[in-house]
């Protein structure tokens, strides 16, 4: 279901360019100077309206964590939160998840948060999951050495062929969850998160970390 557009938007956005970042191909490579500090660089991809990242960002000051989401409605309702909380280690953007090595050099993030992303239900559209191996592709670039993803979703049939795809193209898996809510893993929910692990689903979570054997044979 689309969110409802948001009134005043232009304004609401103005009010929040503290925490935007509007031009981002032109922070490649420069990331750690638009913070001013040399922490490391987390990315999550589709951060709705900013609980889970607000979260992370408020617990690890010492790390940088950069937002990007699509849907205006949800972004303005993160970018807002976070302008009142003003946590200086946390920025949005709106950008394709597919041209992500155009805004970040090479090595240039630490983790990426796959969280509840739309699943594209027919396989024929299976190009346009986050974790199809053309993102994944993109993911490898921009990643350090030792860089992973965590993905969490609570779509069942997902969460298989994302496994297939990304032992397919190279990654390591860990610390996989079948049932997330009732393992020991840290674990901070979503909004979606939240609403549909009441109502009984199931919460999967794996990390994909790049194979350092891989890495040599480029």
């Amino acid at each position: 279901m689309r969110m409802r557009k948001k009134k005043n938007l232009d304004v609401r956005f103005e009010r929040c360019a503290s925490v935007m970042v509007s031009d981002p191909r032109a922070v490649r490579g420069k990331w750690r100077e638009k913070f001013g500090n040399d922490n490391p660089i987390r990315l999550e991809i589709g951060c709705g309206k900013g609980r889970f990242i607000l979260e992370t960002a408020r617990r690890n000051p010492d790390i940088n964590f950069v937002a990007i989401e699509k849907e205006e409605g949800a972004l303005i309702m993160a970018t807002e939160k976070a302008i009142a909380e003003e946590l200086p280690n946390l920025r949005f953007l709106s950008f394709d998840a597919a041209a992500l090595n155009e805004i970040f050099a090479p090595g240039e993030v630490s983790l990426i948060y796959l969280n509840f992303s739309d699943p594209w239900p027919p396989n024929r559209q299976r190009k346009r999951r986050l974790t199809w191996r053309a993102f994944l592709a993109v993911y490898d670039e921009i990643l350090e050495e030792e860089g992973a993803i965590f993905f969490k979703t609570d779509n069942q049939r997902l969460f298989e062929w994302s496994l297939g795809e990304l032992c397919q193209n190279g990654w390591l898996l860990q610390n996989i969850s079948l049932d997330l809510h009732k393992s020991d893993y840290d674990n901070i929910m979503t909004e979606y998160e939240e609403k549909f692990s009441a109502q009984g689903y199931r919460i999967y979570r794996v990390e994909a970390r790049k194979r350092i054997e891989k890495n040599l044979l480029k």
